[in-house]
């Protein structure tokens, strides 16, 4: 990893957690400092707590809140969604889109995916942009493919190290435990910034790209030492303020 690019460990609670989960939040904030060398952490819990840990969370400098997803739109007749500017609002510094759940569950395509990061940006936060590759379309040795095509259409242009944050990760491994091998990961890293630099010269270098899919303390450190992993973007495990902070205790 190289020593220019801090890490970041981006948790994502996706549709889990109550009031009663500020007790977890807090012992992740309690906690935050003695990790605080080794990396930036990012919490996204779902938006209905959004506010209330972003007012837990004002003080902290190691530790930020984001959201899971956001519309287009700044505001309209859209029920039930929530816009980027919203997010702003209730205290988020960062918004996940593209994840591979929204593409499957909800069919977002890379040029819907482009729109809400575009958002994110219009409302002044950081884009998480989400790309990996399904199992038919690992089996079918179409990984490489995948990701490029996403990467190139999910992408708005003027995408910068301040403003924008790379996700790679593999749909076969997400909440299944399994995970690719190290040279996998080398692999997929190096071609995302192979082609983050080639699109946007020296801010490609700079950009953040996070692995995810079944981080765990157990691997979090082998991970976090491969070539190009700049963090991890953590589902399951970022619920327990103990195994979210012991990943980022895993940065290099």
């Amino acid at each position: 990893m190289p020593d220019s690019i801090r890490p970041l460990i981006a948790g994502n609670w996706k549709m889990n957690g109550l009031k009663a989960s500020s007790a977890e939040f807090e012992a992740m904030l309690a906690g935050a400092s003695a990790v605080a060398a080794k990396a930036d952490l990012l919490v996204c819990p779902p938006a209905t707590l959004i506010a209330a840990f972003a007012e837990k969370a004002r003080a902290s400098k190691t530790l930020a809140i984001g959201g899971q997803d956001c519309h287009p739109k700044a505001s309209g007749a859209n029920t039930g969604d929530i816009s980027a500017e919203m997010l702003a609002d209730a205290g988020a510094s960062a918004v996940i889109v593209g994840h591979s759940e929204r593409r499957a569950d909800y069919g977002e395509t890379d040029v819907l995916v482009r729109q809400k990061a575009e958002a994110v940006w219009r409302a002044g936060l950081i884009a998480i942009v989400c790309i990996g590759e399904t199992q038919h379309q690992r089996d079918s040795g179409q990984t490489l493919d995948i990701c490029r095509g996403q990467l190139r259409l999910s992408l708005p242009d003027k995408a910068k190290a301040d403003n924008l944050v790379v996700a790679y990760e593999p749909v076969w491994a997400i909440g299944t435990g399994l995970t690719p091998t190290v040279g996998d990961v080398e692999q997929i890293h190096r071609l995302i910034r192979d082609l983050l630099i080639a699109r946007f010269s020296g801010e490609g270098a700079k950009i953040r790209i996070l692995y995810g899919g079944s981080v765990k303390p157990s691997n979090a450190k082998e991970l976090m030492a491969v070539a190009n992993v700049n963090g991890a973007l953590v589902g399951g495990a970022s619920l327990k303020a103990a195994d979210f902070l012991a990943i980022a205790a895993g940065c290099p």
